[in-house]
């Protein structure tokens, strides 16, 4: 366990700073475009559900709605894989440099 001035001095880090400012921000982007994707979807089902209900092609069983539909989970993984791979590379990198700061003045 941290004592009390090792946190405080974690949370006065500028590079502390700029991790949680950086991936905060990023998080909450991603966040964002989710819903905005996620919520225009089902918007679309609200107010024109015959837009989705639209056959691929001519004599197609197949609608508009499904492969919508699986676009959206779709981007929900890359999403999430954009966001694991900035955190492995960039985020990693910044923890790395604050905790061999934080062990160097210890």
């Amino acid at each position: 366990m941290m004592d009390k001035e090792t946190v405080e001095r974690i949370q006065n880090d500028a590079d502390y700073k700029e991790l949680l400012s950086k991936r905060t921000g990023f998080a909450w982007t991603l966040a964002i475009v989710m819903l905005v994707i996620y919520y225009a979807y089902i918007l679309v089902i609200a107010f024109d559900k015959q837009l989705l209900h639209t056959p691929v092609s001519e004599g197609s069983l197949m609608t508009v709605g499904v492969p919508i539909g699986v676009a959206i989970i779709v981007i929900a993984f890359a999403l999430t894989g954009i966001y694991v791979r900035r955190a492995n590379t960039e985020f990693d990198a910044l923890t790395k440099r604050i905790k061999d700061k934080i062990e160097g003045e210890q």
